[in-house]
């Protein structure tokens, strides 16, 4: 008697973004809040060693705290504690900076940022915006609720 069940459904794992080396990560506090950097070894279970590379990113190597580090889908292929030269060569190859701008998410940061720098003028214009396409949505629905 075999009691292996065959019929069963494999697991999907929950998670696809590991903490692990070549991983792309989005620095969410500190200082470099808001910048890209590469996980390039970990050192214990809070903490891993980042760098930018400084050329492209403008982060230093550092220790940082894991929830610091918010992590993309991007990965690099780098090996254990990568050189800024390779690492720099690698995010190159993997284009990773055209990617990130591709996301939804560095296009939510930007528009973000986009609305926290507008002037008294802007914030102004941009009420007036919202207002009149409030109005035009709302006779284009009156109208629509008028013919049904």
């Amino acid at each position: 008697g075999e009691l292996a069940c065959t019929n069963r459904r494999p697991v999907k794992m929950p998670f696809t973004r590991f903490v692990e080396i070549g991983r792309v990560a989005l620095i969410n506090y500190g200082p470099e809040e808001g910048k890209l950097c590469t996980i390039i070894d970990v050192v214990d279970q809070n903490r891993a060693l980042v760098d930018g590379p400084y050329g492209i990113t403008g982060v230093h190597r550092q220790v940082i705290n894991l929830r610091r580090l918010s992590l993309t889908d991007f990965k690099v292929k780098i090996g254990l504690n990568a050189r800024a030269k390779s690492l720099k060569k690698a995010w190159a190859a993997a284009g990773v900076q055209e990617k990130w701008a591709a996301t939804a998410w560095a296009a939510k940061r930007a528009s973000r940022s986009a609305k926290a720098s507008l002037t008294d003028l802007g914030r102004f214009k941009a009420m007036l915006a919202k207002k009149t396409r409030a109005k035009k949505v709302k006779t284009a629905f009156n109208k629509l609720k008028k013919s049904a």
